[in-house]
């Protein structure tokens, strides 16, 4: 059975098995355990992250780190990171789910121009 988007407060929130309108999509980014990713500012534009499953830790540029866990809901985009990591024994999967691509602005009016 597939749960509305938002969670109803028992348990951690999930996207990853939410119904979502015809407007969203969902990505599942699985790292696994001792893995890395590099930090594309690309791959998180317009979207709300839950971490789903194990930990995260965000490498920033600067050097500092910050370990993210199941539940957890981050927006990643225009952040100074340098990489995610998965420290932990199990695979770390991240859900995020952002607004499908359009052609033109909401309400399907031509693009200024």
């Amino acid at each position: 059975m597939r749960r509305p988007l938002m969670d109803d407060g028992e348990g951690p929130l999930s996207f990853l098995h939410s119904r979502l309108g015809p407007d969203m999509e969902m990505r599942v980014v699985a790292l696994p355990p001792g893995g890395a990713l590099d930090y594309d500012e690309a791959d998180w534009r317009d979207a709300i992250v839950v971490v789903e499953q194990g930990q995260v830790e965000l490498e920033a540029v600067g050097g500092t780190r910050q370990i993210v866990g199941c539940g957890d809901v981050l927006w990643l985009a225009a952040l100074p990171l340098r990489a995610l990591h998965n420290r932990g024994a199990v695979t770390a999967t991240l859900v995020a789910v952002s607004r499908r691509a359009h052609s033109g602005p909401p309400g399907g009016e031509p693009p200024p121009g």
